[in-house]
């Protein structure tokens, strides 16, 4: 099961525009599966840190075309989702102890 939930959500975003979301919105932000729902995003968050989502908003990212000298490849696409935590809910730990 919650090998499952990890294909949902692949990993937390810590960045400097994801820190303040979470200090003024409680929002949260990870990098999820392309294929993924919100409805699925909704689920895995609230199993995995045993908290309450209010609202989930996800965004699409396209791979870029990056060179290295003559070669030219693709960067992989991927989704952000950003994960609003209902009002009294506590942050999880891995963000607390930044």
């Amino acid at each position: 099961m919650s090998s499952e939930l990890y294909t949902v959500i692949r990993r937390p975003l810590i960045t400097e525009k994801g820190m303040g979301v979470k200090e003024t919105e409680g929002t949260l932000v990870f990098e999820v599966a392309c294929g993924a729902t919100k409805t699925e995003v909704k689920q895995a968050v609230e199993l995995l840190f045993k908290v309450k989502v209010q609202a989930v908003r996800t965004a699409n990212f396209v791979g870029k075309e990056r060179r290295r000298g003559r070669f030219t490849g693709y960067r992989s696409d991927w989704k952000k989702a950003y994960v609003r935590l209902r009002a009294g809910e506590k942050m999880p730990e891995y963000i607390n102890s930044l």
